[in-house]
């Protein structure tokens, strides 16, 4: 797996500390990781379009009256 380096506020990085601390990540590795994934699906279906992909029918969110502006 490639390896990223990147800087976060302080106030990110006690949040991210805070929650592995509280058990709800293993480690930081895993945690950051996560909380990336998490953030790129939500941008990838709130986010901006490419300019050849066009609205499904089943909506952005896979729920036909469902859509996210």
């Amino acid at each position: 797996m490639p390896k990223v380096e990147i800087t976060v506020p302080e106030h990110l990085e006690m949040q991210i500390a805070q929650m592995v601390e509280q058990g709800e990540f293993v480690n930081r590795e895993e945690a950051i990781e996560e909380l990336l994934s998490t953030g790129l699906r939500a941008f990838k279906t709130s986010g901006p379009l490419d300019d050849d992909q066009e609205f499904q029918d089943d909506g952005m969110m896979g729920h036909e009256d469902e859509y996210v502006f």
